[in-house]
């Protein structure tokens, strides 16, 4: 162990031992003096970019330089929620995928953006479809019902007049089919998240909606840093110094985006031989270059966008009171503000 890793081991126990003199904490599972926040799983083997800080947070040592051992693993949606309320896996990168489990009484809070769009409408080559409008009666195909890109899909049609739940025609595929039953013509447009969204328009698919760029969603998080709030309650150290470790990934994508795309295409993070096109999609992204206190206000609002469109569109219950959620789902973990007692901004 190198010196100044003794320093922030030492540290960090320090802080875990007088959580648990206050009676905050608990026992640390696979503690040590090396990782004094011990051992914990983070389901982040995504294959895509997305999950991009998780990747560099392990390789650059930012877990580690925290005090705790991370093994990145993969799963589905519903492993993610069960781990999540258990307190298995301590964090997660999702997105708003997960307010309507919210809704449903998950035991999760919001505690950070990590970067903006990743997903994309399209419809294929020689299609005369070339607006949201022009969706009206079609056929849809997505990766999962209730999944991600089809609740963007939602959000868009509800805003061209057209009824997301009678108006169109919902199939669900693998995702790594989508682009083939489009050109079958089994489908009419597909909505797709990355790699396989910008390979399509690549490859000649025309983009109805890219929510990195749209004017509904440009500049908003698409992807949020979520917590259980089991491991909130019982380790609030371990939740600080995993924020930690991910804002310091995130920057250090930022400023690297090139290295970052190397490291994970060679460490087999993410399926691609061109770096030259990851690094792209890292940089479309925008992760933050700092992480300054004003960006909280950014979270707060950009979920309350997400919260108050599906409830329009059927996800969320309509009787949900947008800002009420919002204000008992984010936690300002690094200012110890418990839910729904921070300031909120301004809408």
């Amino acid at each position: 162990m190198n010196y100044m890793k003794g320093i922030n081991a030492a540290a960090v126990l320090a802080a875990v031992v007088l959580s648990g003199c206050s009676g905050q904490g608990s026992k640390i599972q696979g503690a040590s003096e090396e990782f004094p926040l011990g051992q914990v799983e983070i389901q982040g083997l995504s294959a895509s970019a997305c999950a991009a800080p998780s990747y560099i947070a392990v390789e650059k040592g930012f877990f580690a330089a925290e005090g705790i051992d991370v093994t990145l693993v993969s799963g589905t949606f519903e492993t993610s929620k069960a781990g999540l309320a258990s307190g298995k896996y301590p964090v997660t990168n999702g997105d708003f995928q997960f307010f309507p489990s919210v809704s449903e009484g998950l035991d999760i809070k919001l505690i950070d953006g990590m970067h903006q769009g990743c997903i994309k409408l399209l419809t294929p080559p020689g299609s005369d479809i070339t607006t949201a409008a022009g969706l009206a009666g079609k056929r849809i195909g997505v990766d999962e019902i209730g999944g991600s890109p089809m609740a963007v899909t939602t959000i868009v049609l509800g805003n061209a007049g057209i009824d997301p739940m009678t108006g169109v025609t919902w199939l669900p595929y693998p995702l790594d089919q989508l682009k083939a039953v489009a050109e079958k013509g089994e489908v009419d447009a597909v909505a797709l998240w990355d790699p396989f969204a910008t390979i399509a328009e690549q490859q000649g698919y025309h983009v109805i909606t890219d929510i990195g760029t749209d004017p509904l969603f440009a500049g908003k998080y698409c992807c949020f840093l979520f917590a259980s709030g089991k491991q909130i309650r019982e380790n609030p150290e371990r939740i600080k110094a995993l924020l930690r470790a991910y804002h310091k990934a995130s920057e250090w994508i930022a400023a690297n985006p090139e290295e970052t795309a190397q490291i994970c295409i060679d460490k087999g993070y993410i399926a691609s031989d061109d770096p030259e096109f990851v690094a792209g999609l890292l940089k479309s992204y925008k992760y933050h270059a700092t992480h300054e206190p004003g960006l909280k206000h950014q979270v707060v609002r950009d979920a309350l966008f997400f919260v108050s469109e599906l409830k329009k569109t059927g996800f969320i219950p309509a009787a949900t009171d947008a800002q009420k959620f919002v204000d008992d789902l984010y936690y300002d973990i690094a200012a110890d503000v418990p839910a729904g007692h921070q300031a909120s901004p301004s809408h």
